[in-house]
């Protein structure tokens, strides 16, 4: 189906290489697919009333199976009061959604390369890591991708100071809060520390390697850190910041953290949209592999831009292993996390699922059992972080999804 992006047919932004990519992506009849159609339209109701609770200003969602997107929609304005209406091409920031997207597919292709080990210590690869604390020098690749490095979680170290290299040292001289892999504490600290070791293995910086290994060859050009100033009308506008920035961050990295670093971290600062990351859904969904297509078809394949041949992006054996969990003390996988609980994916996505969500109102979620991807993009810290909202909404839409399925039985998740 045609996608129209109204920024650009208003003359808003200049249409660089005919638009938006991905705003010609066509979607297949969800039946094709083992879907209903009149139950998937529980999706688009979900999104309305959040909408109109107030839950964010906008959203894109994209449901895909068997390889072929079946819904593609967008609901809202990019900003409240603008009426600059969200569209399947709409950019929004990814938050922490860019930890797997971003630095953990960049540490699965290392791994498949040989040039990471997730077993040697992180002092062999950053030596200067374990300046504040000995018992850093026992932290592994391993232990920073299943959080269980001891570090805290989180410090507001942009109030006290900015750029990479005061990053550096404000890591190295952090000391653990508890012994390494004792306990699961989800850290933004441990993926900062990822992707400097992403930079000393490749000799890049983290989005020069993205973009040359990654995103350029599956086609996802819209998915970039520190994005163009000329996008910014196409961008989801996030939080009114009133103690950092003082001003509405819009087009920049919501994250402050990754702000002061530059706006390209490991944790955070990745943009995107629900066409692109289908094109990243796909590929893990499909062993690792992103398939050659072009306009013409099939139907719902996800190609926002051609791509010549097929080509392998990660190694399979690598993809089973970083989406499947650690063990039984926590949901957590290597840099993904998989469903427990009341989990952001619900009740009906099964036990072998694996997804991430975002500080910005973000999810993806993928199901291998299902054959199933789920994106939903919203940006629900605008105009504020209190924001809570969409929660449930969340959820509701992953289940409502994965009821949607008509092909197969389908029952609630046993969790673990």
């Amino acid at each position: 189906m045609e996608i129209e992006d109204p920024v650009v047919a208003a003359g808003i932004i200049a249409a660089r290489g005919g638009g938006p990519r991905g705003r010609n992506q066509s979607v297949a009849d969800p039946e094709s697919v083992g879907f209903s159609s009149e139950s998937l339209m529980v999706v688009d109701s979900l999104i309305l009333a959040g909408i109109a609770d107030s839950a964010f200003s906008g959203a894109a969602v994209a449901i895909g199976r068997h390889g072929r997107l079946v819904s593609l929609n967008a609901f809202g304005e990019l900003q409240y009061g603008t009426g600059r209406p969200v569209t399947p091409t709409s950019i929004f920031d990814l938050a922490s959604v860019s930890k797997v997207v971003g630095t953990t597919t960049a540490a699965m292709m290392l791994i498949g390369d040989g040039d990471l080990d997730l077993d040697v210590n992180v002092v062999e690869y950053l030596p200067w890591w374990a300046s504040g604390d000995e018992r850093k020098n026992t932290v592994t690749v391993r232990d920073l991708l299943t959080h269980r490095t001891g570090l805290i979680p989180f410090r507001t170290w942009y109030l006290e100071f900015a750029g990479m290299d005061a990053y550096k040292d404000a890591v190295a001289n952090e000391p653990l809060q508890s012994e390494p892999g004792a306990r699961t504490a989800y850290s933004d600290l441990g993926i900062m520390t990822l992707a400097w070791i992403i930079e000393a293995i490749s000799g890049q910086p983290l989005d020069e390697f993205l973009e040359s290994r990654l995103w350029n060859p599956m086609g996802m050009l819209e998915t970039r850190y520190r994005p163009d100033p000329t996008l910014r009308p196409r961008i989801a506008a996030t939080e009114i910041d009133t103690v950092y920035r003082n001003e509405m961050v819009w087009g920049t990295v919501h994250d402050e953290n990754a702000d002061a670093m530059g706006g390209v971290a490991g944790h955070a600062g990745l943009f995107s949209t629900v066409v692109d990351l289908s094109v990243f859904a796909r590929m893990m969904l499909n062993e690792g592999v992103t398939p050659a297509c072009n306009a013409e078809g099939p139907a719902g394949e996800p190609c926002p831009v051609r791509r010549i041949e097929t080509r392998r992006i990660v190694d399979v054996a690598v993809l089973d292993e970083f989406t499947t969990r650690f063990d039984q003390t926590s949901s957590r996988a290597l840099g993904w996390d998989t469903p427990a609980g009341r989990s952001s994916a619900g009740d009906y996505f099964t036990g072998r699922a694996f997804g991430h969500t975002g500080y910005t109102g973000t999810s993806i979620w993928m199901d291998p059992e299902l054959d199933l991807w789920v994106i939903l993009l919203t940006n629900r810290v605008h105009p504020t972080r209190e924001n809570q909202k969409h929660v449930q909404i969340r959820r509701a839409v992953a289940d409502a999804a994965v009821l949607s399925i008509t092909d197969r039985e389908v029952l609630p998740r046993v969790n673990r």
